[in-house]
């Protein structure tokens, strides 16, 4: 939670488009119709609501997390919408388990074209109450596993003639007093300068890579704003737009649009979704 303080009433969020799943389009195509995209984290939050968007353009979704439970929820949740979709249980610290996954996913579906690194497990507080482990365990779940993704992946996204990328960053990195939040802001800068170089190098390869930093109604950041009501409203003042992104609606089809056709030319870029709060410069 970032950003500067506007202090603007609050909004409620739009009204939710009902989920258009593939079952529900009819003969409609679906932008990411035969496309097959990895989502990591996608057993809730956030990471749940890019892969059911991904599905209602048409996708063949990998589910991974570490919660069998959550990624059959998630899975029956996109089958319910007619498109196709698999658990994956892995631990993405596991790096050294990564290309094994990764070849699973591409000998399922037949290939690879999107990777969406959402997965993240940390630690925040004060540099100095900081422990070794949890300094790096942000590290370990964060820019190393999504090295370790993006590595394994890139055949598989250049066989099929490019592909997408997109990482999961966070305003955290520029916020404007990042107390408490260093271990987490320099896991996710890590994320962003990764992502910027692997467009750099892969762009010939036809292979996008972006970043999104986003703001959204999490199970955590929910709980939150629900036992802490006064402390929630004034968070919401901050965000311009007066409301917390939904996972799905706000999120996932921002996904959707990022590594659709109409955006081709973007690359290499950093999206605040996050209702205008952060100032990225």
């Amino acid at each position: 939670m970032s950003g500067t303080s506007h202090h603007r009433g609050s909004a409620a969020a739009p009204p939710l488009r009902v989920g258009g799943g593939c079952s529900e389009m009819g003969d409609r195509v679906g932008s990411l119709d035969g496309k097959t995209a990895i989502v990591t984290g996608a057993g809730q939050g956030v990471g749940r609501g890019i892969a059911l968007a991904l599905a209602s353009e048409g996708a063949s979704v990998a589910v991974l997390g570490r919660t069998p439970a959550k990624l059959e929820k998630t899975c029956g949740l996109i089958r319910e919408r007619g498109a196709e979709a698999e658990p994956f249980p892995c631990d993405v610290s596991d790096t050294d388990a990564v290309p094994d996954v990764v070849a699973r996913v591409a000998a399922r579906f037949g290939g690879i074209d999107i990777l969406v690194n959402n997965a993240y497990s940390g630690a925040f507080g004060p540099l100095l109450a900081m422990g070794d482990d949890d300094f790096q365990r942000g590290f370990r779940s964060g820019p190393f596993a999504a090295f370790a993704f993006m590595r394994a992946c890139h055949p598989h996204l250049k066989r099929r003639g490019g592909g997408s990328i997109v990482n999961l960053v966070s305003s955290a990195m520029v916020r404007w007093d990042p107390s408490t939040y260093g271990a987490y802001a320099a896991a996710k800068q890590a994320i962003r300068s990764l992502t910027r170089t692997a467009a750099a190098e892969w762009g010939a390869d036809g292979i996008r890579a972006n970043s999104i930093a986003p703001h959204a109604l999490s199970p955590g950041l929910r709980w939150w704003m629900e036992a802490n009501p006064a402390e929630a409203e004034e968070f919401r003042r901050t965000i311009p737009l007066g409301y917390v992104g939904d996972c799905e609606e706000d999120i996932g089809r921002a996904v959707v649009a990022l590594v659709g056709p109409g955006m081709r030319y973007l690359t290499g870029a950093t999206v605040p979704l996050d209702g205008g709060q952060a100032n990225f410069g």
